[in-house]
C-alpha cells in the first residue's frame, strides 16, 4: 500500500512538472509578442443615418510586427476620441475564427485592420458628431488593449495612439 502511494505521488509530480514545462515553453514567446505595434491610421465616414442620429465609421489600425515571431491579433478593444473627447468604445474581434484563418503577421509585416464603429449622436458628443459627419477637420485617437497570439501563447498589450 505504501509503494502504491509512492507511485501515485511520483505520477502526480511528473504530471505537474510536465504542465510546468509546457507553461514555461509557451511563455518564451511573450517578449516577442509584446513587441507588436499598433497605430490608428484612418477614420472614414461610411454612412450617416439622420433619422436615428447615427453614423457608421470605418476605423483602421495598422499593426506592425518588428519581432521574429509570427503572430495574429484576435481582439482590439478600444475607446475612440475625436479632438480629445471620447465618442465611444469599439472592438475588432476575430476570436471566433480559428488561428489558421486569421491574418498572419509574419516578421516585418505591416497589415491594416479595418473595423466598423457605430457613432451615436448624444448631447455629450454633439460638437464632435457634427464635425465628423460634416467633414470638418478632426483629430482622432484611440486607447485600449489588443490581444496578440502565437500558436503557444497570448499577450494582452495596452496601447494609446493618435493620427
Amino acid at each position: 500500500m505504501i509503494r502504491g502511494r509512492g507511485i501515485l505521488y511520483a505520477a502526480i509530480g511528473a504530471l505537474l512538472a510536465m504542465l510546468g514545462g509546457f507553461t514555461w515553453y509557451a511563455s518564451l514567446d511573450n517578449p516577442q509578442l509584446d513587441m507588436a505595434e499598433i497605430q490608428i491610421t484612418d477614420v472614414n465616414v461610411q454612412n450617416v443615418n439622420n433619422i436615428e442620429n447615427r453614423a457608421k465609421l470605418e476605423v483602421s489600425f495598422l499593426i506592425k510586427n518588428p519581432s521574429e515571431k509570427t503572430f495574429t491579433v484576435s481582439i482590439i478593444d478600444y475607446e475612440l476620441f475625436a479632438n480629445g473627447k471620447s465618442i465611444g468604445k469599439g472592438q475588432y474581434s476575430t476570436e471566433d475564427i480559428p488561428l489558421p484563418g486569421r491574418a498572419a503577421f509574419y516578421p516585418g509585416a505591416e497589415i491594416e485592420l479595418p473595423n466598423i464603429f457605430q457613432l451615436i449622436h448624444t448631447s455629450d458628443n454633439s460638437n464632435e458628431y457634427d464635425a465628423i459627419v460634416n467633414g470638418q477637420p478632426v483629430t482622432f485617437s484611440a486607447k485600449g488593449m489588443m490581444v496578440v497570439e502565437s500558436a503557444w501563447s497570448l499577450v494582452e498589450k495596452e496601447f494609446e495612439t493618435s493620427q
